[in-house]
């Protein structure tokens, strides 16, 4: 047996990724279109505590999570980030710090939409 050695004819080429990023959007309602689900309104306006673990729980957190400090600001981040929704930390903090009901409003508002 001769041996054969293996000609390379043609190198191998490099292949080019790249990575799209999703496009940024802007929340479905804003935070004072409380007239868009009257049901959560009334909810946010009356029992609050109620509505933000209903919100965890859709997020795929513990009921129990809203009753941490900060908790809501951070379950708002996710949502943003989850949803490819513009904005920032700071934008969530001045929301649920300022707006706290109001925000909590908006974010079960954009889960019922978005699913």
């Amino acid at each position: 047996m001769a041996f054969q050695p293996n000609v390379v004819n043609t190198q191998p080429a490099t292949a080019s990724q790249y990575t799209v990023s999703p496009q940024l959007t802007d929340w479905s309602t804003g935070p004072c279109d409380c007239c868009d689900d009257c049901g959560i309104c009334l909810c946010g306006a009356f029992v609050p505590c109620v509505l933000a673990c209903r919100v965890a729980q859709d997020s795929g957190e513990n009921c129990c999570l809203p009753c941490l400090p900060g908790a809501l600001i951070a379950l708002r981040t996710s949502m943003r980030n989850k949803y490819n929704i513009s904005g920032s930390v700071c934008d969530d903090w001045v929301m649920m710090a300022c707006l706290g009901p109001c925000g909590l409003c908006q974010m079960a508002r954009e889960q019922n939409m978005r699913g």
